[in-house]
């Protein structure tokens, strides 16, 4: 929407946070999503300084309890899209010095469950964790070094949304993988045949 695209470039011209949460906040119909793309489109830019206290006020804001493992598992995933759970616990370590296992995991299903974090599980392939939610993007996975990048959804219509036959149930998000071999592996493949052809018989 143009509400959206002028608060992404409003953040690109380096408007520090808090004016960018003023001006989610006059407009409260816009969901949550707002608020964590910035997030994550800002992750990249040393622009912004995202500090405890502003996920603080995320989560709270979901009616969640704003821990220490909490708000350092969601600046992991933030940092690390498309992170493993494991991943998640040593970033989560070098934060806070300590989390178990299961306070990761409970910390994302938490997150998870109220819509602050994606969770994208590809079949063979170790769950990851992501913070852009809500715009129904799908995902590129390659079956050869298991990369895996985000790719937008049909512009304007979204034809995967509607089923063929729905079953009475009210479809807002489709989850769609596209599997194949990344342009990386693709050179190698290529550059390892023509070795292979090149190599004396014999």
């Amino acid at each position: 929407s143009l509400g959206y695209r002028q608060r992404v470039e409003e953040s690109r011209n380096g408007l520090h946070l808090d004016r960018i949460s003023k001006i989610l906040s006059r407009n409260p119909s816009r969901p949550h999503m707002d608020y964590i793309n910035i997030l994550t489109l800002s992750r990249s830019s040393d622009r912004f300084s995202f500090v405890a206290t502003d996920l603080a006020d995320l989560l709270g804001s979901h009616g969640v309890q704003a821990t220490a493992q909490r708000l350092a598992v969601m600046r992991a995933v933030a940092d690390s899209p498309h992170i493993t759970a494991d991943a998640v616990a040593e970033a989560v370590r070098a934060q806070i010095g300590t989390i178990s296992r299961q306070g990761v995991y409970d910390a994302l299903g938490i997150l998870g469950d109220v819509g602050l974090i994606r969770r994208i599980q590809p079949t063979g392939s170790p769950t990851r964790y992501e913070t852009r939610v809500g715009d129904n993007h799908h995902h590129l996975i390659c079956r050869s070094c298991g990369a895996l990048v985000d790719v937008d959804c049909a512009v304007g219509a979204t034809p995967c949304l509607s089923a063929s036959d729905n079953m009475g149930y009210d479809i807002d998000e489709a989850e769609v993988a596209y599997w194949g071999r990344c342009p990386k592996c693709l050179k190698a493949t290529v550059s390892n045949t023509q070795e292979l052809n090149s190599s004396p018989v014999g």
